[in-house]
């Protein structure tokens, strides 16, 4: 895979989270989700319409903030926060999905409740250049 397809993963991945967890177009949102989605996560049902069906019970002010992303090959793998959920604290999630023909196919993910400054061991916030509520 050339980095051109690459770069147009990570785009695809953003653009469909964007679509997905901070628009909330279900209709866009089929285009970038294979019907035959593949969820491994413990806390999404599985397929296409457990994910969609857990965005849509999910609070309006519930939100995804992108962070570093990489790809290689047909993966992509992205750092980021979700913020404004039903339950706190904010998690702090590595996705890591398979793209095939411009489409996401598979999914796994590492979920951290994310530290607040109290809570840190490091010091250092998980996610951004602050901690939650110091912005």
């Amino acid at each position: 895979m050339t980095t051109s397809s690459e770069e147009k993963n990570k785009a695809l991945v953003l653009n469909a989270f964007e679509v997905l967890f901070n628009k909330r177009d279900f209709v866009t949102a089929e285009k970038f989700w294979s019907p035959n989605y593949i969820q491994h996560s413990a806390h999404v049902p599985p397929g296409r319409d457990g994910l969609f069906d857990l965005v849509k019970l999910s609070p309006p002010t519930a939100r995804h903030e992108p962070g570093l992303i990489l790809a290689g090959g047909d993966f992509v793998m992205m750092h980021g926060r979700f913020s404004g959920r039903a339950t706190p604290p904010n998690w702090i999630v590595v996705d890591i999905l398979r793209v095939t023909n411009g489409v996401l196919v598979e999914h796994w993910d590492v979920i951290q409740d994310e530290a607040s400054r109290a809570s840190s061991k490091g010091g250092y916030p998980m996610f951004g250049k602050t901690f939650p509520g110091e912005n």
